[in-house]
């Protein structure tokens, strides 16, 4: 049966109403600003590269950022939030131990604020600054779309359930990842950000104590011993072994030599060499470099874009660190 003009002009006003109700149609798309702040990611830039000469380890968490952000329900700065009276931070949780950083997304915030007022979302200078920071760790760029909002609310109830932690099979790994569209190739490239950056040795003496770990090659397992001498170290204390011991603040393959020859630092990187699944990724990225960059460029990008909140939902927060009043 087939519908009448009339009835078919009147259908599709129904169905465009209900897409905008629905906060449909404003979704992230590249140069979002292009209009609105012609400069934005421009900004974004200067700023992170300033914060990199000045503090290395900020690229780091950048990357470290997004991640966190994104896997928890949205891709919606709730990662910002500080502990208030009504809202407790995701900052809070354990799965954030050791994430620090987070003052210098202050800054990029003001620098946009003044060129902009009330106009780049949180949520889009996680992404853009994440973008920069891998860059500026010598990895690939990757275009990355934008018109983030901003959330209301703290998502700290369910960060355990969302973020995998590192003693955790790979295969509940992958069933995490592969329920935000991340398949086991493009999981196994994004565990590829482990090549920068270092662990706590909180993170570590599972694997070293009361005895080695069988699949960490010897003489590895005297280096990590060295560096976490005692079984209870202390969080407080600056104790930690760096991903990659080659290549430490590049985003490169070696996370991938490392592994196949047993060095892998936390449990979750080396059971991708024995998992079927996985393995042959391992090979094949520790092989091409630029077969990784490929991958990896397609996973940080499917990250990113993680149920972002678009259209009218959320805000932009003026603060990044609380819900705007009123």
């Amino acid at each position: 049966m087939e519908l009448g003009a009339t009835t078919m002009t009147a259908f599709l006003i129904l169905v465009c109403l209900s897409a905008l109700l629905r906060g449909e149609g404003g979704g992230l798309k590249l140069n979002y600003y292009s209009k609105s702040c012609p400069r934005a990611e421009e900004i974004v830039k200067r700023e992170v590269v300033k914060l990199y000469n000045e503090h290395g380890n900020t690229a780091v968490s950048w990357v470290r950022n997004l991640f966190h952000d994104c896997m928890v329900e949205s891709c919606d700065a709730s990662l910002l939030l500080e502990t208030t009276d009504s809202l407790i931070s995701e900052q809070s949780a354990d799965r954030s131990f050791g994430m620090r950083n987070f003052k210098y997304v202050a800054r990029i915030k003001e620098a946009l604020e003044k060129e902009c007022p009330a106009t780049v979302s949180c949520a889009d200078i996680i992404a853009l600054s994440a973008r920069e920071g891998v860059v500026m760790l010598g990895g690939p760029f990757i275009p990355m779309r934008t018109g983030r909002r901003d959330s209301k609310e703290s998502h700290a109830d369910v960060i355990d359930k969302d973020i995998p932690n590192h003693n955790d099979s790979i295969s509940l790994v992958l069933s995490r990842f592969r329920s935000i569209g991340i398949d086991a190739e493009r999981t196994v490239a994004l565990l590829g950000a482990h090549s920068v950056g270092r662990v706590h040795c909180v993170n570590l003496v599972g694997r070293l104590y009361p005895t080695v770990d069988p699949t960490i090659d010897p003489e590895y397992a005297k280096y990590l011993l060295g560096r976490c001498p005692s079984p209870n170290p202390d969080p407080e204390a600056v104790l930690y072994s760096r991903n990659d011991r080659e290549t430490p603040m590049i985003i490169d393959n070696m996370y991938y030599k490392n592994l196949l020859h047993h060095k892998g630092l936390l449990k979750v990187d080396q059971q991708l060499v024995s998992y079927p699944s996985t393995a042959q990724f391992v090979k094949l990225m520790a092989a091409d470099n630029s077969y990784f960059y490929d991958q990896f460029s397609k996973a940080l990008l499917l990250l990113s874009e993680n149920n972002p909140l678009t259209g009218n939902k959320g805000e932009v927060r003026k603060d990044c660190r609380y819900v705007n009043a009123g």
